[in-house]
């Protein structure tokens, strides 16, 4: 698996298992079949409300844990300073793990600031070894990196061949900050199925669009984190490091992209209700209630 080192000198996988919406009654066994593909990097979220599977997954596992690189995210509903601290202990524990390997602010809303704060302390405490932030625009981007004691290692954003984020990672590389993709298979997209580009570099290489679209962000130095909850698709995203795009295949590809779907935004009104409101709606606790 290649690695990337991030600017504080960690080091993770370039290509991880992402586990947004995987019921939680489903996600230890998820994980652990993603562990028997090859899998080493597992991204979750307090506001996925699967935390407790990935950690009876990484204890149920036998891997060292070392071996296995955690990344879970700060929900806005536990922004601050002092309620951020207490989520990351509630993460700890539900992960099941000593420390979090990355550790991000899933949106940028609310006392980020605060929770900021609270993440750095952790670092200094060995409860995190890296922070970062996830859906920061460029703009709220260079704001959190100038304020910033430790600058953030990874942003998290939706990237995929549609949605390429160029400024996005222009405006991360002088503070040394990775871009982390999710929705890098472009959410179910069917266009990244029957694109006829994709098409014909999926027949070039003998892989498929799905593959080609991961080793054109690999070759952007993108973290990727494709989710499936089958076994085969999940040793078939992981199989894209044996071919390589030339530069023509990229600069084709980059003619994909398109601008953001506003109703997606997070610039949206609408978008930043519907956040405020997700614990609300979705957590399973609130359902049970």
């Amino acid at each position: 698996m290649k690695t990337v080192t991030l600017n504080n000198g960690v080091e993770m996988p370039i290509l991880g298992f992402g586990v947004f919406q995987v019921p939680p009654q489903e996600c230890e066994a998820a994980v652990l079949n993603a562990f028997e593909a090859g899998y080493r990097m597992i991204d979750t979220a307090q506001a996925y409300y699967n935390e407790e599977g990935v950690g009876h997954a990484l204890k149920a596992c036998g891997l060292p844990r070392k071996d296995v690189f955690l990344v879970t995210k700060v929900w806005l509903t536990n922004a601050g300073e002092e309620k951020a601290a207490k989520s990351i202990d509630e993460s700890l524990e539900k992960l099941q793990s000593d420390y979090i390997d990355l550790l991000l602010i899933h949106q940028p809303f609310s006392d980020y600031v605060g929770t900021w704060r609270a993440m750095e302390h952790a670092v200094k405490e060995g409860k995190v070894r890296a922070i970062g932030l996830s859906n920061f625009y460029p703009d709220r981007f260079v704001d959190m990196a100038e304020y910033s004691t430790i600058k953030p290692a990874v942003n998290q954003l939706v990237a995929n061949v549609f949605s390429q984020q160029w400024d996005a990672q222009a405006e991360m590389k002088p503070y040394g900050t990775r871009l982390m993709a999710w929705g890098p298979l472009a959410q179910g997209n069917p266009e990244l199925q029957d694109h006829p580009l994709m098409q014909r570099l999926a027949s070039k290489y003998g892989k498929t669009p799905q593959q080609v679209a991961l080793r054109y962000l690999i070759e952007r130095d993108i973290i990727a984190i494709p989710k499936t909850t089958h076994f085969d698709r999940m040793k078939q995203n992981l199989d894209v490091f044996d071919f390589e795009l030339t530069s023509e295949e990229m600069q084709s590809l980059r003619a994909l992209d398109r601008p953001i779907d506003f109703r997606w935004s997070h610039r949206n009104p609408e978008l930043v209700r519907f956040l405020w409101n997700y614990d609300k709606n979705f957590n399973p606790k609130n359902q049970a209630e």
